[in-house]
């Protein structure tokens, strides 16, 4: 009979446990919880990703579009076109910041060639006289000639769990080119490039 009675009990107290919905949704919510948490920061990492991509295509854009208005440059006039990026990058840092602009002579047969090149690190990227292959199909007009501006910055991307990437995939880097035309003359020289 005792055991009868504690039968009884036990199915109606689940029963009532089964009946009984207070909390699910704090338990639902603690399930879904972190799922969101995730979404909101991957969201938010796309975001600046995406804001600092867009100024890196500009700078580089804004870049070519300078020199291109020079009748001739130099290194020290073009060190003071490329400080023009660092606003366009504001809020973000941009003291990693690597630029490099390319003159390129395409001839008769429309070979492009390398006529200087020069980047913000002080060295020539490119040898003098050498073969560029990047060039478009449809800017390769003969005896033309082009402004490559290239620019890339590394990106640190914002980890919200330190151990959850390796470290040398917590920054990927964000480059873009533009060739531009010259405005003025056939040619933009560069007296000691």
């Amino acid at each position: 009979m005792a055991r009868h009675g504690l039968l009884i009990r036990l199915a109606s107290t689940t029963r009532r446990f089964a009946r009984d919905r207070q909390g699910v949704g704090a338990i639902e919510f603690a399930i879904i919880f972190p799922v969101l948490v995730m979404l909101y920061l991957g969201a938010f990492e796309i975001t600046i990703g995406l804001s600092v991509s867009k100024r890196t295509a500009r700078a580089a854009g804004s870049i070519a579009d300078i020199i291109t208005q020079q009748q001739s440059v130099t290194k020290s006039s073009l060190t003071d076109i490329a400080k023009a990026a660092s606003p366009i990058y504001s809020p973000y840092d941009s003291s990693d910041m690597l630029v490099k602009v390319t003159a390129i002579q395409i001839d008769g047969s429309s070979n492009p060639t390398v006529m200087w090149s020069w980047a913000s690190t002080g060295a020539a990227p490119y040898a003098k006289n050498s073969t560029v292959s990047d060039v478009p199909t449809e800017m390769k007009k003969a005896d033309s000639f082009l402004i490559r501006s290239e620019l890339s910055i590394p990106y640190a991307l914002f980890v919200f769990a330190p151990n959850f990437m390796p470290t040398e995939m917590r920054t990927i880097t964000i480059s873009r080119s533009y060739f531009y035309r010259q405005r003025q003359n056939k040619d933009i020289p560069c007296g000691d490039c």
